[in-house]
């Protein structure tokens, strides 16, 4: 096993003709020389290979509610052990978590933590599961995937929280130990992708390829996110094609989170989100078919209840993300009339509630 802090050569990359290595980890293919950097800036050429730069440096260690990921149809009620590191493969200007997925410092923004650590220390302080978050995984896949094997070694199930840009080709490796994923679908357009994400061309198409293969070709459980910005991705049409696209494509079970955005990074002058616009966007997906529809980053009980499909009884109540109401038989059925509840749940919910605690690794 590498040790923590050393950097480590990259699973995917080719040569080119040209004398360039191509990075295939995500849809940018960055071509690099000796010494230069992806856009990603954590992973760099040197000599004859793409380095990993951030392979067993964590951006902090600390528990939270699975809620918060969110997952709501995941465990629900259960701590989960949450880590980052430096670096992003995309440049949105709202970015929520810009002091480290933009950082150039990869030393001064990290602890050291191996994967044997981190797996270490979740089961330490029983906690379900692991999550990789804060940045995006993606550009940490070798050090998620040596993190998820070690989870899965000690029983601990393994979160990925990701926007989805991901090269098909590392998509197999990357989420081969995942029990559960949350996407960021940032928007319904693609030129939001490409002015407010920098993604270049395709941003969209690449990311909708990732959601469609987890929910149809893997066992990984998947919900997905949109964080709504006033005037940049939540007007109504946007809102029911991504709805329509849901339905239709992945099935209307798959729950879907609407959260406020709240100014940041290059983004100062936009407002929050005000409720009403959630709560309209709720209210879309909803006339749309989709049966598990929540709003988050908000007070908003009533929109952050699991109810059941069949019978619109609430099935799981959550006072922020405490878990405060429980309706569901051993089985996972709604406990008034029998229909499933799609997702992954014990016997009983967890009783972690709104706690979060920040932890050191276990030696």
């Amino acid at each position: 096993m590498n040790r923590a802090g050393a950097a480590l050569a990259a699973r995917l990359s080719s040569a080119l003709p040209d004398g360039r290595l191509q990075c295939e980890l995500c849809p940018r293919h960055c071509r690099l020389r000796d010494g230069q950097r992806g856009f990603c800036f954590v992973r760099r050429r040197h000599g004859t290979t793409i380095e990993l730069t951030t392979w067993g440096r964590v951006t902090g260690l600390c528990i939270d509610p699975i809620e918060k990921k969110p997952l709501h149809h995941f465990l629900p009620g259960t701590p989960v052990l949450s880590f980052g590191t430096a670096g992003c493969n995309l440049g949105c200007r709202f970015c929520q978590n810009w002091t480290t997925s933009r950082s150039r410092d990869v030393v001064a923004a990290s602890i050291d933590a191996t994967p044997e650590v981190i797996a270490r220390t979740a089961d330490h302080h029983r906690c379900r599961a692991v999550a990789f978050t804060y940045n995006d995984p993606v550009v940490f896949a070798e050090f998620a995937v040596d993190t998820a094997v070690e989870c899965r070694a000690l029983g601990l199930a393994t979160v990925m929280v990701t926007a989805g840009y991901v090269d098909p080709g590392a998509r197999a490796d990357l989420f081969a130990a995942v029990d559960a994923a949350n996407v960021d679908l940032k928007a319904f357009r693609d030129t939001f992708y490409r002015n407010q994400c920098l993604s270049g061309r395709g941003g969209l198409a690449d990311v909708l390829d990732t959601i469609a293969w987890l929910v149809h070709d893997t066992p990984v459980w998947v919900e997905l996110t949109t964080l709504l910005i006033p005037g940049h991705n939540d007007d109504d049409d946007a809102i029911r094609e991504q709805c329509e696209w849901i339905a239709a494509t992945l099935g209307p079970e798959v729950p879907l989170h609407f959260t406020a955005f709240h100014p940041d990074f290059a983004m100062r002058d936009v407002p929050a989100t005000p409720p009403v616009t959630l709560r309209r966007a709720r209210d879309l997906a909803l006339e749309r078919g989709l049966h598990h529809v929540y709003v988050g980053n908000v007070h908003d009980p009533a929109a952050q209840c699991t109810r059941c499909s069949g019978c619109g009884a609430v099935l799981i109540e959550r006072h922020g993300y405490a878990i405060a109401g429980w309706r569901l038989d051993t089985a996972g059925r709604c406990a008034a009339c029998g229909t499933p509840l799609p997702g992954r749940f014990d016997a009983d919910p967890g009783s972690w509630g709104n706690r979060r605690v920040p932890v050191a690794p276990e030696p």
